[in-house]
């Protein structure tokens, strides 16, 4: 045979070591697929909850315009919202010019209390009292707490109810 020529066992060891090369690259390539099949999967997961999202916000009633509680009537509550905020029961006392006695405090606090319970006011610790902080615009609020006193089981005196059956 002449120079240019190859064998048998030649051209048998190229055709295996062009196997063993196009064997790792297929082997790279189905790790990189199961990789992407993975990942696939995962978006498609995704798109899914986002999917359900957005027809579960779609299904919700139109929120309710903000609208502010109304004071009652006693100029007292007019007087206690003019006062700088966050309020105690005596420094209301002093900003009205009442005597800071036991029964004023108490009366006052009374009046925080049921400007509490109507959502014009927050009990931010006890005895503690301010306004709640605005809404952003454009998003709906109420005042309403998430459970009334009645629900919570909670009587006028924040103490737990307690029932015999």
């Amino acid at each position: 045979m002449t120079g240019g020529e190859l064998t048998l066992g030649a051209v048998l060891a190229r055709l295996e070591e062009r196997e063993g090369e196009v064997a790792s690259q297929a082997g790279a390539t189905k790790k990189q697929i199961a990789q992407l099949t993975a990942h696939l999967n995962e978006l498609d997961r995704t798109v899914e909850e986002v999917r359900i999202t957005r027809k579960t916000l779609l299904e919700l009633p139109d929120p309710q315009p903000y609208a502010p509680p109304n004071l009652p009537d006693h100029p007292a509550y007019q007087q206690i919202m003019a006062a700088d905020h966050p309020l105690r029961a005596r420094r209301v006392c002093e900003a009205m010019d009442l005597m800071v006695a036991p029964n004023n405090i108490n009366s006052i606090r009374l009046k925080l209390k049921r400007l509490t319970d109507r959502g014009i006011l927050v009990e931010t610790e006890r005895g503690l009292f301010t306004q709640p902080r605005p809404w952003p615009s454009g998003a709906a609020a109420t005042c309403r707490p998430s459970r009334t006193k009645e629900e919570s089981g909670i009587n006028s005196h924040n103490t737990p109810r307690i029932g015999y059956q």
